[in-house]
């Protein structure tokens, strides 16, 4: 996923044209975020991602164990405001406004 997800970012994109450019691109995002969830957290089996498409564009859902919460938010929302900058940026780009949210 993150292989993808770079090469979203650099324009390049290996898969086939089946699917519209942005569902193809937020799916990568939300791999990239479903990637970088499991890779900080304890239990990475029990980490959920979904999507939600609403009036102001898509929202991307972490649900993962509460003691895992802290993992991903990180000291002062450093770690999560890292992700969602990489993620509107990626988003920006495909002029598209994606927001990440930890579910309680």
């Amino acid at each position: 996923m993150l292989k993808a997800f770079l090469r979203f970012l650099t324009g390049a994109s290996a898969r086939p044209a089946t699917v519209s450019a942005g569902e193809r691109g937020i799916r990568d995002l939300e791999g990239f975020v479903e990637y970088v969830a499991r890779a900080l957290v304890d239990a990475p089996d029990d980490v959920r991602v979904t999507r939600e498409e609403n009036a102001e564009g898509c929202t991307i859902r972490i649900d993962c164990r509460k003691e895992d919460i802290g993992k991903i938010v990180g000291k002062r929302g450093k770690t999560i405001m890292a992700i969602r900058s990489l993620v509107s940026g990626a988003a920006g780009r495909m002029r598209q406004r994606v927001s990440v949210e930890v579910v309680d």
